[in-house]
């Protein structure tokens, strides 16, 4: 049997609001991408000019609009799996580890879709 709500607690499912599903939860991002400065490229370690390239175009994306520096390592991360991935160099554990970041970065449909991020419709 299901406990009751008791409203005299604090943090009452009683007082928590019905969870949003217009489109007005939305987060719209910018189809033209991020203008803010990219950061640069955390130190550690030599980066190739295809992994510059790569970091350019994550921290101008739509999605960087909603990141800050919290969020270098991951963006650098996910750089490195890709490489990896794509020259046949990555582990399993590699590839799930790329997914994962890339979910957290809102770098597919689905991780937008999680976030209430929308790209909005290019003008």
């Amino acid at each position: 049997m299901p406990v009751a709500r008791n409203a005299e607690k604090a943090r009452s499912r009683a007082h928590r609001r019905p969870a949003e599903t217009s489109r007005s939860a939305l987060v719209h991002l910018p189809a033209a991408g991020c203008t803010e400065p990219v950061p640069p490229l955390p130190a550690g370690r030599q980066w190739s000019a295809v992994e510059s390239r790569r970091w350019q175009e994550l921290w101008t994306s739509p999605q960087a609009t909603q990141w800050d520096e919290t969020v270098t390592g991951t963006v650098a991360v996910l750089i490195v799996y890709e490489g990896a991935i794509l020259s046949g160099a990555a582990s399993a554990w590699m590839a799930a580890e790329a997914r994962h970041a890339a979910d957290a970065l809102g770098l597919t449909p689905r991780a937008l879709a999680a976030l209430g991020w929308k790209i909005e419709a290019a003008r």
